[in-house]
């Protein structure tokens, strides 16, 4: 199988638009809210969205932040390749905020659940919502489901999805591949 282009450039500028006003929606003017990127790839999207919920909010001030499951995870010690972990940056606590946590492909859940106890130590939040670019729903291992999704795609174990970003790879697109 040659990879295959789910969401080129112009698609995944339009889904994450989409995703911007249904947080609106749900979020209202975000003043009780805040967007925490799980690293090192869900950075990329949450910085996207920051970007455009600030131009259609016409506001400044939104809560950042990026956090890096490697220790949390539960697979940690099994790993071969130890990947070391990227810089947390959390400027705030998220005590009684909505949080919505976001990444870019939920396939088992595990880097979520991970996710979720690295934003424990920044506080108790009212709520935590999960956003995804791609969720990957036929791969759980854990019973976490995301609030907002970009794209479903339903994939085997044996094909990967591959999200491209602008500023790394020099096209933002979502390819699925063999492995």
């Amino acid at each position: 199988m040659r990879p295959r282009t789910i969401l080129n450039s112009k698609d995944f500028k339009l889904t994450i638009s989409r995703l911007c006003h249904q947080l609106i929606e749900n979020h209202g003017s975000f003043e009780n809210t805040a967007l925490v990127g799980i690293q090192p790839r869900g950075t990329f999207l949450a910085e996207r969205i920051k970007k455009q919920l600030s131009k259609i909010l016409d506001k400044k001030t939104l809560l950042l932040g990026a956090i890096d499951p490697t220790f949390s995870r539960d697979d940690f010690r099994r790993r071969k390749n130890i990947i070391l972990p990227k810089p947390t940056n959390m400027e705030f606590i998220v005590e009684d905020k909505d949080v919505i946590l976001i990444d870019d492909v939920l396939f088992t859940g595990r880097t979520v659940r991970a996710g979720l106890d690295e934003i424990l130590a920044y506080g108790r939040p009212a709520k935590v919502e999960l956003l995804v670019l791609i969720d990957r729903r036929f791969s759980r291992h854990l019973p976490i489901e995301p609030n907002y999704v970009g794209k479903t795609i339903d994939s085997i174990k044996t094909e990967k999805i591959r999200v491209e970003w602008k500023e790394i790879e020099g096209e933002d697109q979502v390819i699925l591949q063999k492995i």
